[in-house]
């Protein structure tokens, strides 16, 4: 009996002690990320059989587990991986949204578009002012500087973007690498340990997961053995048992500039599908890459190469001060395209802009299957199918200038990818900006009707100045026909008029308004004093408020607030987004915490409670000694 209650009170003092352990390690770890709260799981000994019925022989110790919930940590998980991608697109966003929106003249493009059109407006009024067209000159100049300043921005931005990827990339390998060691560790641990529980090793391993998830979703599956095997993108395997897989950052075949993410296996890199690395920190980069960066950047360069392609036309149809039609006034980026270095072929595919009004803000696929061309809108996805060159796609013409395309061969077609970055002023004498018309008008004070004619424009294309030098008469046979003359031989006779109808000829086109009488006649010749002359100035400035962008509902401003707005929007979706995701985090974390975390007052009122046992057990070991010396003193 004796050994029995020593027994007993010794099974209670060691089951105090170990719940007293347990609540100090909990105290103690109460800060530390990751932890979750252990407890002892206690049950009573084998009672032993007497005559009198079966007798307790104590308590025992089964196992210290932790108290933790898997549904609670995967929510907890799952909340703090969208949190991330959103907190790291949000970021992201809040560079361009700074960048573009700007309106201080620093960065922004609205205030050097302002001053451009402004100082064409002045040369518009002072055609012959040295000043002005000197004005007009350096501010175009500033223009195309604060496209190419948004452009290298945006550049400094994607590299910072690939950096991020890279150093993810990396975090990622180093996590997979510690889980897997973990894995391992564990596995010995509670092998040695007759099948008990690695707390502390575990939490490790969650924290590692958790860890993991801030840089991608990764999916966890427990095997039989307590390994954890992890899964990303679409079905690639991270971590098996003791095993790590690795991923890489590789050059993308189609763009060098481009960092893809690879998952190796054998040797070999694999790129990985972009869109099915969500979550985490390299979710959110990648999202915000192939989203909104490359939406700005194509968004600005369709301005860019819609300025310079519709200035230009117009400037052509314009003349100088020395009398010849205008040149160039802005170098017309031209579009990218790259072929895979993965192609078997030798093609090589050009690209130029056919008609800037319908350029979208997409990148384009083009796929040879062997015998059909595929080309996809990569912003939408719209595709369409054609068996041969030349192609003209959303105001670009596609040709096949030399070599052979193989089956399997692509290429990505940026139209607008270059415009910003290489967007340049083409002429920097003052006497070439074009802001006279080449032609003139004149009707003789003898005409006897009332005939008024306008003062005419030049068509598109430009005609040859040969054609614009050559004077033309309209010489009225009746009140409803003119002969027209000094244009050459075969000169066009019984011409019918109609009054305010248009008459093109030679590459320009006028008007004749009112009711000339047979013998009036009017003159349209080159123009010999350009220098004070302003139409054409005028019809220059006019293209600021013009809708010429976007199928003809966008002027330059438009489109350029279209990617503003873009910009913000996106931003201001992604700030909400973001706040409601931290508070659903934050109530996960909480609800989680509240089963799973250490309370430091229940911690405390157990180790009263283990300590008011212990001291019990202890008066139990006592009462047992004391009976056995009284059975001693019997025997003496």
């Amino acid at each position: 009996m004796g050994n029995g209650i020593f027994g007993i009170g010794l099974s209670a003092l060691q089951a105090a002690q170990q719940g007293l352990l347990v609540a100090g390690h909990n105290v103690s770890n109460a800060a530390t990320p990751g932890y979750t709260r252990q407890q002892i799981i206690q049950s009573t000994s084998g009672a032993q059989a007497t005559g009198s019925g079966y007798i307790g022989r104590g308590v025992q110790v089964d196992t210290v587990r932790r108290v933790y919930n898997e549904f609670l940590v995967n929510q907890v998980t799952q909340a703090k991986t969208e949190s991330t991608q959103l907190d790291t697109h949000l970021a992201q966003m809040k560079q361009i949204d700074t960048l573009l929106a700007d309106t201080s003249g620093r960065l922004g493009l609205s205030p050097a578009l302002q001053e451009f059109f402004g100082s064409v407006q002045d040369v518009a009024t002072s055609p012959s002012d040295v000043a002005a067209r000197q004005s007009m000159l350096s501010n175009a100049e500033v223009l195309v500087r604060r496209f190419q300043s948004l452009n290298d921005s945006l550049d400094e931005i994607r590299d910072g973007v690939n950096a991020q990827i890279e150093n993810s990339v990396s975090l990622i390998n180093t996590l997979a690498a510690r889980i897997s060691e973990l894995n391992g560790t564990i596995s010995l641990a509670e092998s040695s340990a007759g099948g008990q529980p690695a707390n502390d090793l575990r939490d490790q391993r969650d924290e590692l997961v958790t860890q993991l998830n801030d840089q991608v979703r990764a999916k966890v599956v427990e095997q039989g053995d307590g390994g954890y095997s992890i899964f990303i993108g679409t079905g690639q395997s991270l971590v098996v048992g003791s095993t790590a897989f690795q991923l890489a950052t590789t050059a993308s075949p189609i763009d060098p500039r481009r960092l893809e993410v690879a998952y190796v296996s054998g040797g070999n890199s694999i790129p990985v599908k972009e869109s099915s690395l969500d979550g985490g920190k390299l979710g959110g980069l990648l999202q915000f890459r192939r989203g909104e960066l490359d939406a700005a950047r194509n968004g600005l360069g369709r301005v860019a190469i819609g300025l310079a392609a519709t200035f230009n036309d117009q400037h052509r149809l314009g003349q100088d001060i020395q009398g010849n039609l205008g040149a160039d006034f802005f170098t017309l980026p031209e579009p990218s395209v790259s072929a895979s270095t993965r192609n078997t072929g030798n093609a090589i595919m050009a690209a130029e802009i056919s008609d800037p009004r319908n350029l979208s803000t997409s990148d384009y696929r083009l796929r040879y299957d062997g015998a059909d061309y595929t080309l996809t809108r990569l912003s939408d996805g719209a595709a369409q199918t054609f068996a041969a060159f030349p192609q003209t796609v959303d105001g670009v013409r596609l040709s096949l200038t030399s070599g052979t395309v193989a089956a399997g061969d692509e290429f990505i077609i940026r139209p607008t990818a270059n415009g910003a970055g290489q967007i340049e002023v083409a002429i920097q004498d003052t006497n070439l900006i074009a802001a006279a018309a080449p032609i003139r008008t004149d009707a003789p004070t003898t005409n006897t009707g009332t005939g008024r004619i306008t003062a005419g424009t030049v068509n598109v294309p430009p005609p040859t100045d040969a054609n614009l030098r050559e004077p033309v008469t309209f010489t009225f046979t009746s009140a409803t026909t003119f002969d027209v003359s000094g244009a050459g031989t075969g000169d066009p006779t019984g011409v019918t008029f109609n009054p305010g109808s248009s008459v093109s000829y030679n590459g320009w086109t006028v008007q004749i308004t009112g009711s000339p009488k047979p013998g009036d006649t009017f003159t349209i010749g080159p123009n010999s004093s350009g220098a004070l002359d302003n139409r054409n100035a005028l019809l220059l400035g006019a293209l600021q408020s013009t809708k010429t962008l976007a199928g003809g509902t966008a002027s330059y401003q438009n489109a350029y607030g279209q990617v503003v707005s873009l910009v913000g929007y996106k931003t201001r979706e992604l700030e909400v987004t973001s706040a409601a995701q931290a508070s659903l985090l934050s109530q996960a974390r909480a609800l989680q915490q509240s089963e799973s975390g250490v309370n430091l007052d229940e911690e405390a009122a157990n180790l009263l409670r283990y300590q008011q046992a212990y001291q019990a057990a202890s008066k139990v070991i006592q009462t047992a000694n004391q009976m056995f010396d009284a059975l001693l003193d019997i025997t003496r």
